[in-house]
C-alpha cells in the first residue's frame, strides 16, 4: 500500500483500509533468504540477563523480500528526464509497488491499478517515487550500519531510479513524476486522478520523499563516491530550488484553520511529508555544514513541523504533532515520523524549541496512544482504522530519536514496547514480521483480521525499525522479548446515539461520516435542540475519568451545554461559535472538548443539557491512570500512564514469591527519583502526565 492510497482514504474520504480476510501465515516468499531465529530476551525495562558470554543475537534486517520486490527498469533518454550516467547504463533499478501473496506462500509482484495486457501498463505504474526513495534510505542505512556492498549497489541503482522521475527542466523543473512503468514509460497521470495531476506539476510526498532520500544519499556517498555524491547535490539543490518557488516561499506566513494559525509553508500543507524532508536535510547538513541554503530549508521546516504540535496530556490530540495544516480533528499513524525529524534537526541545529514538540508527542501522546490500542491509522478525532508498518516505524523511530536527543531513557521502553508489534503484540496476537524471510503483512483491522500481502512500503518500513534495532542490542533484546499484548485500557469511545434523548432531539445519519477535516464517529449523531437532554450511560469504573465531549461546532454561536453527572456538575461546551474556517475543507469543527473536572469514581452515566441547537458526536473517555500490558520470552510488564494532575499511587496484587520493580518517568520520559527496585510493597507511583514501566521479578 503506498502512503498515496492512505492519504486518499483519510483525507477527502477516509474509510477503513480493507484488508483480507484470512489469518497471517508467514512463509517463504520468492527470493527470500533465510536467517536462524531470534532468541529470547530480557523483560521491557530490564537490562538482558547476562550469564555469561554469549553470541550475539543474528540480525533482525533480512533484505531477502525487499531484494525481490527489485526489478531492472530500462530507461531513455527523453526530455526533462535523465540520470546520472544514463548513457553508459540506460537501465536502473526499483522496488515493484505491492506483492501479493498466493496460495503456495510466494508472493506475486503486482504494479498499481489494473494491468493492460496489451501494452503491460498499469493503470498509475509499476514503480513508484514514494517506495524508490524510502527504498533507497534502507539500502543507504544496511550499507552504513553493515559494510554490505550489495546494499551499496542497490542504494546507488534506486537513486539512480528516483532521479530519473524528478523533471529537470521546464517550469516543473525539481518536482517528481510519481508514476514508472515496468518498460521505463513515465506515467504523469495516472487513473484514478492522483493530485497534483500531473503528477510534477506541483510539490507533493514524492518529492518531500526524494529531498529524504537525496539527503541520506549524499551523505553516505559523500566519500565513497564523491563523483555521485556530487550528482546527488545538484538534484538535491533542484528540488530545494522547487520548494523555494512554492511552500518554503510562504515561510512565516500563517493561515487560519477553524481559528487556529497554522504555519502556511509545510510541504503540501503536511507536517508528516515536510518532517521526512527534514530527516533528509539533517543528513545532508550535517555531511555539508556550510550549504547555507539546504541548512536554511531544514531551519524552516523542521520550524513549520514544530508549530503544528498541539493539546497537552488532558487536551486532545494529547500533545501530538498534527500532521495536516488544515485539520484541528485529524491525526494518522503513518507519515508519522515527524517527532523524529524535530528531535534530529534539534540535535542537528542546535535548537531547543523543536525538541520540545518531539518530547511532548513521544513522552505525552505516544503512551496514550500504547494505551489505546496502538497506532491506529487514524484518529480523527476518535481512534479507528487498520495499523500498520508504516505507523509503527513511525513510532519506534521517533521515540529512538527523542530519547537519544532529549536524554529521556523512558522513550526507549516505549520504543520496545511499539517494536513489539512486528513480533506479535498487535490485535492479531502473530507476528507482522518474519526475519526469516523478510516479509512484512500489509496490514491489521482493530479485530485483528490480518492482510497477509507484502507490498513495498510495508517491507520497507519493518526493516527501518528492524536495523534501528539492530543497531541497538539492549532495545533489541527488549523489543524480542515482547510477543503478546496482554490488555489495554485506554482512550475509548462512547457513542452519542447510545443515550436516552429527553426533549427536541434525534439521531442523525448523514451520507457521508467525513466533514471534509474529520470523521463522524459511527457514522451519526445526536441533534438536540434548546432545552433538550442527553444521558449517555458509561461502563462502570472505580477511578475517576476525564471526559471529552466532541461537539460538531458551528460557526455561529448557539449558546452552550452543560455536562453533570449525578455526582455534580462537570463543566461546559461552546454548541457553535467555531473559529474561522480559513483554509479548511468545512466550516465549524469536529472537536472533542476538555471539560473542566473529572468524571468521579463509580459514575454511571453523563447528562449534556443545552441552551441551543447542537449537534453531540461522542464523548472520548479517559482513564486518569491509563495501561497496556505486554508479554513474552522476557516476562509480563505493565505500562501506567498518567492523564492526572497529581501523583498517582495504584495498588496492585503482588504475586506470591516476586518482587516489583517499577521505572518511573515524567511527562518528558526523564527518570523520576525514588524509583522502586525490587519492592515487596504492591504500590505503583505515577507522575502526573508521566508514565511508570513495572515488572514482577522472581525473588
Amino acid at each position: 500500500m503506498t502512503n498515496n492510497d492512505v492519504r486518499s482514504k483519510l483525507r477527502p474520504q477516509p474509510t477503513a483500509i480493507a484488508v483480507a480476510v484470512s489469518m497471517l501465515l508467514l512463509g517463504t516468499g520468492a527470493g527470500a533468504s533465510t536467517a536462524a531465529p531470534a532468541r529470547p530476551a530480557a523483560a521491557v525495562g530490564q537490562e538482558p540477563a547476562q550469564p555469561g558470554p554469549a553470541a550475539p543475537a543474528p540480525p533482525l534486517t533480512n533484505l531477502g523480500h525487499l531484494d525481490f520486490l527489485m526489478d531492472t527498469v530500462p530507461l531513455a533518454a527523453v526530455e526533462g528526464h535523465t540520470t546520472y550516467q544514463l548513457e553508459q547504463t540506460p537501465s536502473a533499478q526499483a522496488p515493484w509497488t505491492y506483492a501479493d501473496k498466493k496460495a503456495d506462500g510466494s508472493y506475486a509482484r503486482i504494479g498499481g491499478g489494473d494491468l493492460d495486457p496489451a501494452t503491460g501498463h498499469w493503470t498509475q505504474g509499476a514503480y513508484n517515487a514514494d517506495d524508490i526513495a524510502r527504498t533507497a534510505v534502507v539500502y543507504l542505512r544496511h550499507w552504513q550500519q553493515t559494510g554490505d556492498a550489495a546494499s551499496k549497489e542497490r542504494a546507488f541503482q534506486t537513486l539512480r531510479s528516483l532521479t530519473y522521475l524528478q523533471t529537470v527542466s521546464g517550469p516543473n523543473a525539481g518536482n517528481v513524476v510519481l508514476w514508472l512503468q515496468a518498460d521505463g514509460t513515465l506515467t504523469p497521470s495516472a487513473k484514478p486522478v492522483e493530485l497534483p495531476d500531473p503528477s510534477d506539476s506541483a510539490e507533493s510526498y514524492w518529492l518531500a520523499r526524494t529531498v529524504w532520500a537525496l539527503g541520506e544519499g549524499y551523505a553516505a556517498f559523500a566519500t565513497a563516491d564523491p563523483a555521485f555524491a556530487s550528482f546527488l547535490q545538484e538534484r538535491l539543490h533542484l528540488a530545494l530550488g522547487s520548494l523555494n518557488k512554492q511552500s518554503l516561499g510562504r515561510y512565516g506566513s500563517y493561515d487560519t484553520a477553524d481559528g487556529v494559525q497554522v504555519p502556511a509553508w509545510l510541504i503540501a500543507g503536511g507536517a508528516d511529508a515536510s518532517a521526512e524532508a527534514v530527516l533528509g536535510l539533517a543528513a545532508y547538513a550535517q555531511a555539508a555544514p556550510d550549504d547555507g541554503p539546504a541548512t536554511t530549508a531544514l531551519t524552516r521546516l523542521s520550524e513549520g513541523v514544530a508549530a503544528m504540535s498541539s493539546g497537552s496530556g488532558t487536551e486532545w490530540p494529547f500533545g501530538a504533532i498534527l500532521p495536516w495544516n488544515k485539520s484541528q480533528s485529524l491525526w494518522h499513524a503513518w507519515g508519522g515520523l515527524a517527532p523524529a525529524a524535530a528531535a534530529t534537526a534539534a540535535d542537528v541545529l542546535d535548537h531547543p524549541r523543536l525538541l520540545a514538540a518531539a518530547v511532548k508527542d513521544s513522552a505525552q501522546f505516544t503512551p496514550q496512544l500504547l494505551a489505546a490500542g496502538g497506532p491506529d491509522n487514524a484518529w480523527s478525532p476518535t481512534p479507528g482504522e487498520a495499523q500498520i508498518a508504516y505507523g509503527v516505524d513511525s513510532r519506534v523511530q521517533s521515540l529512538v530519536a527523542t530519547a537519544d536527543a532529549a536524554n529521556a531513557p523512558g522513550l526507549l521502553d516505549l520504543a520496545a514496547i511499539s517494536a513489539g508489534w512486528f513480533f506479535g503484540a498487535n490485535p492479531s496476537g502473530a507476528p507482522a514480521y518474519n526475519p526469516a524471510t523478510g516479509t512484512a503483512i500489509d496490514g491489521i483491522e482493530p479485530d485483528g483480521r490480518v492482510n497477509p500481502n507484502s507490498g513495498a512500503e510495508s517491507t520497507i518500513h519493518a526493516l527501518l525499525t528492524m536495523l534501528a534495532l539492530d543497531a541497538r542490542p539492549e532495545l533489541k533484546a527488549r523489543a524480542l522479548g515482547i510477543n503478546r499484548t496482554v490488555s489495554t485500557h485506554g482512550l475509548s469511545v462512547v457513542e452519542a446515539e447510545s443515550g436516552t434523548i429527553t426533549g427536541g432531539g434525534s439521531v442523525v445519519k448523514p451520507a457521508s461520516a467525513w466533514t471534509g477535516e474529520a470523521n463522524i464517529s459511527g457514522g451519526a449523531y445526536v441533534a438536540l435542540a434548546a432545552g433538550a437532554s442527553l444521558s449517555v450511560p458509561l461502563p462502570a469504573a472505580d477511578e475517576p475519568r476525564n471526559i471529552y465531549p466532541i461537539v460538531n461546532q458551528g460557526l455561529a454561536p448557539s449558546g452552550s451545554t452543560s455536562w453533570t453527572t449525578a455526582k455534580g456538575p462537570l463543566g461546559t461546551t461552546r454548541n457553535g461559535g467555531a473559529g474561522a474556517q480559513g483554509i479548511t475543507d468545512a466550516p465549524g469543527i469536529l472537536f472533542p472538548f476538555t471539560l473542566q473536572r473529572a468524571l468521579p469514581a463509580g459514575a454511571a452515566a453523563v447528562v449534556g443539557t443545552t441552551d441551543g441547537d447542537v449537534a453531540l458526536d461522542a464523548l472520548l473517555v479517559q482513564p486518569q491512570l491509563s495501561t497496556v500490558s505486554v508479554d513474552g520470552s522476557g516476562g509480563q510488564a505493565t505500562l501506567y500512564v498518567s492523564a492526572a494532575k497529581s501523583t498517582t499511587v495504584k495498588a496492585v496484587q503482588l504475586p506470591a514469591g516476586f518482587v516489583m520493580e517499577q521505572q518511573q518517568y515524567d511527562s518528558a520520559g526523564k527518570p523520576v527519583q525514588g524509583n522502586g527496585s525490587g519492592a515487596r510493597s504492591g504500590n505503583v507511583t505515577v507522575a502526573p502526565g508521566g508514565f511508570t514501566l513495572v515488572s514482577f521479578v522472581a525473588r
